[in-house]
């Protein structure tokens, strides 16, 4: 690889940590790429950009900033840094100023699933365990889906309302990767926040977890996304 390939970090959403990128890692990491999975702990928006920027900044050279479903929101935030070449959203929030994912979400499409969240006692959020097969990962495997309930992560409401300030995707190449069977995020508002970011759009017919159950076509966007700003 050149020595201006970017090294592609992977940010994960709510819900879950980075392991579930492994199968995308594995692909681009066969080809020769660099790839770093961050692991943050989706309680603030302000600690997870630091931990973000901790990864960009223990790499020398550009980065290509990858995030699915709140790690849009990270990768939003901490995809200003000089570092970063391009940002990949994977059924992700791509927030403008201001917005939060608390505002993305205020006025539901009435024509769309409700997600299967739920609060705990804390005020953190979780998805009901029963309902996360149907509602984040309906294409995985009954088993997979279960895993992933049983192993969730806790979404803090200082990530979830935090606002974004500067928005990276208004400097910066982006491309999206849409989830045409999301119960989560619908596809209209992907499809809404991709145009307006100006991304370059892959439609996938996936659910939520189009990470995990379709990694070849998210791997292939990021391989674009890596030849665009390596030229």
């Amino acid at each position: 690889m050149s020595t201006t390939t970017p090294t592609v970090v992977l940010v994960h959403g709510a819900f879950v940590d980075g392991s579930g990128w492994q199968p995308v890692h594995d692909i681009l990491t066969r080809e020769g790429l660099d790839v770093a999975v961050t692991q943050h702990s989706t309680q603030s928006l302000t600690g997870d950009v630091a931990e973000v920027q901790q990864v960009i900044e223990a790499h020398d050279g550009p980065v290509l900033l990858v995030g699915h479903s709140y790690g849009g929101v990270v990768i939003t935030e901490a995809g200003t840094h000089p570092q970063v070449a391009g940002l990949v959203y994977v059924a992700a929030f791509a927030p403008d100023a201001g917005e939060s994912v608390a505002t993305l979400i205020a006025e539901p499409d009435p024509n769309a699933p409700v997600p299967p969240i739920v609060p705990r006692k804390d005020g953190s959020l979780v998805i009901d365990r029963d309902r996360f097969h149907e509602g984040f990962a309906a294409d995985l495997p009954a088993d997979q889906a279960r895993f992933l309930a049983d192993s969730q992560a806790a979404w803090g409401g200082a990530a979830v309302g935090t606002p974004v300030t500067e928005p990276a995707w208004r400097s910066k190449p982006s491309w999206y990767v849409v989830a045409t069977d999301d119960r989560m995020i619908p596809p209209a508002a992907q499809q809404g926040m991709a145009a307006r970011a100006g991304a370059v759009v892959e439609t996938v017919a996936a659910s939520h977890a189009v990470y995990v159950s379709r990694p070849e076509a998210v791997a292939d966007l990021i391989r674009r996304a890596v030849t665009t700003v390596s030229a």
